[in-house]
């Protein structure tokens, strides 16, 4: 649509719709916005809380790996995106964000929730512009959509003020341009520098690969998959890269990092990362969790950091710089190492091997029992277990911030390069599991989502699930409920010998909130009723929402080292 007779929300509408979008997460307002999106093919996906919304944007750009849209109206709305803009800057996630803004006659006026906007943004997303002139719509919608998949994705704002977003005329582009998926470019490192890389991995003692988020946000778990069997190397994962290699492959380490201490399923593969001379970084921030508070990597190994982003490149760790697109510069790596002398990667591999698959069967029987617990309350480890039953590659597995991401991690599998394991690890904010789940659900209606939370995140999120039944959202959703702040409690006392009152709460039915949203609840006393119930709600998702309430043990706490030799009780 184009000419003058538009009006400005007509021509926002359009050029979200040229962007491929046909999903946005928001509430009324922009008002005038929504009363024209359904013209244009746009669905109104409504949260009730904007921190809940950037979220659900964040996740459906995960899995869709298409630009997510969220908006917000001014004022204490627009606060309430920041945490989950914050999650999608340090996840690189893809997300526009329209947020409604003063108009120009009213500013600095004391106006009705009028806020610096422009300040409140910047330190939350790579780009935040105001549109002032009804004429540069598309111009700066355009702007939007490039910083969001350009280079390292993320979160880019565009606030609109309420005379431009309810002007009756604006004018439109004839523009046929889509940004809609991401990565927008694909550069490939210097090729010199991939030549030199090449030559580090192949004449190597023992070289790992270190796969990041990165993977998944360039679409790279195919060529990641092709340069471990290919070139028989050893692939270890952070948590964000959780599924981008397939766990059941002989070459497969799982994760390494801040929880690989006692049953970690990691636990008994440290020496590999302690033995390893040459470090390859694939879409990977070396950041605390991911390194053991920095600690992990063995001094003396060179590191080989790929990355979209030249500024994580040395960040940490002086490293051969590969700064690229994570899936065009391991295709050109591989290129590389086929030219080249494979014999001691080839040689090497089955002993590589025959240690990985020792070190998985030590962890196995150091768990034997606790997947076959029978206490209650009842052992995470045991849910698990019954979880890892079930689930397929299609399944799409996202879990909240704190404890509920490293049981996960820790206690499942990928059962294929690419399978989707959502995590907030970015920022870690509790209460994002359920709105992630609901975004990815959102994203791919046709798979099968679960989600795990505790109950100090779920408590967060609760009114989400009338969000969930009413967009038809349908999932699966555990609620480890230990009735404290588990990570919190334990941490106090590992650090301090003692701890807060705040980590204590008062006891709750998860169960009947659900049901009081008109969702379906279920409270699990005894383990032995844990599997058939997850089933049982799996085969219900076509029509309705289950929370399954846990009793968990409160003593139980994942294998993080900071708690080695330390008391937790």
């Amino acid at each position: 649509m184009s000419g003058s007779n538009t009006s400005a929300s007509q021509v926002f509408a359009g050029a979200f719709a040229r962007h491929g979008v046909d999903t946005i997460f928001g509430q009324s307002i922009p008002s005038k916005f929504f009363l024209s999106t359904p013209e244009f093919g746009i669905r109104q996906c409504t949260y009730r809380t904007e921190n809940a919304g950037a979220v659900m944007a964040d996740a459906y750009a995960r899995i869709s790996h298409k630009v997510g849209v969220v908006t917000g109206q001014n004022g204490p709305a627009a606060t309430l995106l920041v945490a989950g803009l914050a999650e999608a800057l340090t996840a690189s996630s893809p997300v526009v964000a329209l947020v409604q803004d003063t108009p120009p006659m009213f500013r600095d006026k004391n106006a009705f929730q009028e806020l610096d906007h422009l300040e409140l943004f910047k330190g939350c997303t790579k780009w935040v512009r105001r549109v002032e002139d009804v004429n540069r719509i598309d111009d700066y919608v355009d702007m939007a959509f490039r910083q969001a998949t350009a280079g390292r994705p993320g979160p880019a704002v565009l606030l609109a003020p309420v005379n431009v977003m309810e002007a009756d005329h604006a004018v439109s582009s004839d523009r046929i341009d889509s940004i809609s998926h991401y990565p927008l470019d694909r550069p490939v490192a210097d090729l010199t520098q991939i030549a030199r890389a090449a030559e580090l991995i192949a004449g190597a003692r023992n070289p790992l690969i270190w796969a990041g988020g990165g993977v998944h946000a360039s679409d790279a778990c195919a060529s990641l998959a092709r340069l471990q069997e290919e070139c028989h190397l050893p692939v270890a994962t952070t948590t964000m890269g959780k599924g981008s290699i397939d766990d059941g492959h002989p070459l497969s380490v799982g994760i390494i990092g801040y929880y690989m201490g006692t049953g970690s399923a990691s636990q008994h593969l440290r020496s590999l990362v302690e033995d390893a001379d040459v470090i390859v970084a694939i879409g990977n921030r070396t950041n605390q969790n991911g390194t053991d508070s920095w600690q992990l990597l063995p001094n003396g190994a060179q590191l080989i950091h790929i990355d979209i982003d030249p500024q994580e490149i040395g960040r940490n760790h002086e490293a051969l710089r590969l700064a690229g697109d994570a899936r065009a510069t391991i295709d050109a790596l591989i290129d590389h190492l086929r030219r080249g002398d494979l014999s001691r990667r080839e040689e090497s591999r089955a002993a590589v091997e025959t240690r990985i698959a020792e070190g998985k069967a030590r962890h196995q029987a150091d768990v034997a029992d606790m997947l076959q617990s029978t206490a209650t309350p009842i052992r995470p480890e045991r849910l698990m277990a019954d979880l890892e039953a079930v689930l397929t590659p299609e399944h799409i597995v996202c879990a909240d911030a704190s404890y509920a991401s490293i049981w996960v991690c820790n206690g499942l599998k990928s059962r294929r390069a690419g399978q989707r394991f959502l995590t907030p690890r970015g920022m870690a904010g509790l209460g994002w599991g359920l709105p992630m789940a609901m975004g990815a659900k959102i994203a791919k209606p046709d798979a099968p989502v679960f989600c795990l939370a505790g109950d100090g995140g779920f408590a967060h999120v609760w009114s989400e699930l009338e969000s969930a039944r009413r967009l038809g959202t349908h999932i699966v959703l555990v609620v480890l409920n230990n009735e404290i702040l588990g990570y919190q409690k334990h941490a106090e006392l590992a650090r301090y010998d003692a701890h807060t009152d705040a980590i204590a709460f008062k006891p709750v039915d998860h169960a009947m909130v659900a049901e009081a949203a008109g969702c379906r609840g279920v409270r699990i006393t005894d383990p032995a009723d844990f599997a058939g119930a997850l089933e049982e709600a799996f085969t219900m998702t076509d029509h309705i929402t289950t929370v399954i309430d846990v009793m968990t043990d409160p003593n139980a706490h994942p294998p993080i080292t900071a708690f080695e030799g330390k008391k937790t009780q």
